[in-house]
């Protein structure tokens, strides 16, 4: 709703004995919808049979009862539920990856992005590889099967693989005897791991997806650490961990999570009642209600509310029958007005304080104000739980230019009159460190100190363009 796009989820499943490990990926993935709706898929590992489906289109749509049913019962899977932050959306693209080799087969899943990508795809492309897809989930597959043909192990030649990869990773993976998580050095997406009553483990983005499946949580990867799952126990490699500075990406508590996940032992639920407190604190107002916009707003909202005093009420309402797929008949209805609604009995004639997660372009932010202000709002002062958007993102938020960013160009009264606010308050960027819990955090997209070298070609569609180009010659 506010313009800007969630990540990817993965999923992993790991028992020792045959299980329907499609159904728990598959309820798994359900938890993770919210990290992407382009595509999703799954990948069953049985004894070393590797049976797959995927395709566009969201968990429900790509998964039905007879899809599911002809799933093998195996002792490893890995799922992937995608928004494509690098890469088109075409099935080529959808995940997992599989991939074999002279050494076996594997299975890929991973989220984020990497900063090196560009430069190690034209590497290996020079060697002779030959890509299918335009993600940067294939250029770390092409990485570890090279690795692979003198590592003695799987897991020695993501390791060894781990060592040119630069940005974002969380990855879950499966060899025929092998279930392989890793986590970058840097930590910047979250990967964690719990274990159900059965024995069963589980490797997920989000606790949230930990809980959707009964398994207990055990606790959140490392950033640099490779865990094996295998019929010997869980063995952890810690040779990348400390390599670099702990660099979670900030607006995994602000807008990506589900609000009922821990990410690195910190309550998403309790960052976001935080964030709203603070904006209470730096951005006061007199005011008859908070509100917030659904879904990422609400917590914000009703930390607001706690600390201001003001009574919190619901004020709009999303249709969550409504996704990404939605087309207009005739092209030319509101997406906004369609997928949210005004309660005009709780915001007529009221002077309200509206809390969003974030302002990108702005479109979206003038709409909702739009439509309060026809269902009668008096006042509208709109208060953002994120710091201005400035600079892009290129770990894996789908922010890759600082043309559309209506930050760079407009101060907050300038945005406000531009979307028909009364006023208008950004969270403040030097508090960002008591959402997190501590100071160890990316928040580059804020403030513009990135963690690594950044690309010169940040585009989402740029090996397309490249692929495009090469044509044209």
């Amino acid at each position: 709703m506010s313009g800007l796009h969630e990540e990817c989820g993965v999923f992993g499943v790991f028992a020792e004995q045959p299980t329907d490990a499609a159904r728990l990926a598959y309820y798994g993935l359900f938890a993770l919808q919210h990290r992407g709706q382009e595509s999703c898929g799954i990948v069953v590992n049985d004894d070393g049979l590797f049976v797959s489906h995927k395709d566009l289109g969201t968990v429900a749509d790509v998964f039905t009862k007879e899809t599911l049913a002809s799933f093998p019962r195996g002792t490893m899977a890995v799922g992937h539920t995608r928004y494509g932050t690098t890469g088109g959306t075409n099935r080529a693209n959808c995940q997992p990856i599989e991939v074999n080799h002279v050494k076996g087969r594997m299975a890929i899943a991973h989220n984020g992005n990497l900063s090196n990508a560009a430069e190690l795809r034209s590497e290996l492309e020079l060697s002779g590889a030959i890509f299918h897809t335009s993600s940067d989930t294939e250029t770390i597959a092409y990485l570890v099967t090279r690795e692979r043909l003198t590592a003695p192990s799987i897991e020695e030649a993501l390791i060894r693989a781990m060592r040119t990869l630069d940005g974002a990773y969380s990855l879950v993976l499966t060899s025929p005897s092998k279930l392989i998580c890793a986590r970058d050095p840097y930590g910047f997406r979250p990967l964690c791991y719990g274990k159900t009553p059965d024995g069963v483990y589980i490797v997920a983005s989000e606790s949230c997806a930990l809980s959707a499946v009964g398994a207990e949580f055990v606790r959140d990867v490392m950033p640099g650490e490779v865990l094996v799952f295998s019929r010997d126990g869980v063995t952890s490699r810690r040779e990348h961990c400390g390599a670099k500075p702990k660099k979670l990406c900030i607006f995994e508590y602000i807008y990506f999570s589900r609000p009922d996940s821990t990410i690195d032992g910190r309550s998403v639920h309790a960052a976001r009642i935080d964030a709203g407190r603070i904006l209470a604190e730096t951005h006061p107002v007199d005011a008859d209600l908070v509100i917030g916009v659904p879904d990422s707003g609400l917590d914000a909202a009703l930390g607001y509310s706690r600390a201001s005093g003001i009574p919190y009420d619901i004020g709009l309402i999303k249709n969550k029958y409504i996704g990404r797929t939605f087309i207009s008949p005739d092209g030319r209805a509101d997406q906004v007005n369609i997928k949210l609604s005004a309660v005009g009995e709780v915001v007529r004639g009221k002077r309200v304080v509206l809390i969003d997660d974030s302002i990108v372009r702005g479109t979206t932010s003038g709409r909702i104000v739009s439509l309060l202000r026809r269902a009668g709002a008096r006042e509208i002062h709109m208060r953002v739980s994120a710091p201005p958007f400035l600079y892009p993102c290129f770990y894996g938020t789908d922010v890759d230019s600082r043309k559309n960013l209506i930050a760079v160009k407009h101060t907050p009264a300038e945005i406000a009159e531009m979307i028909g606010a009364d006023s208008l308050g950004f969270f403040p960027t030097e508090r960002l460190a008591e959402l997190a819990g501590d100071r160890r955090f990316c928040c580059a997209c804020f403030d513009g100190r990135y963690p690594t070298k950044t690309p010169d070609d940040s585009r989402k569609n740029r090996f397309e363009t490249r692929l495009s180009e090469r044509k044209e010659e």
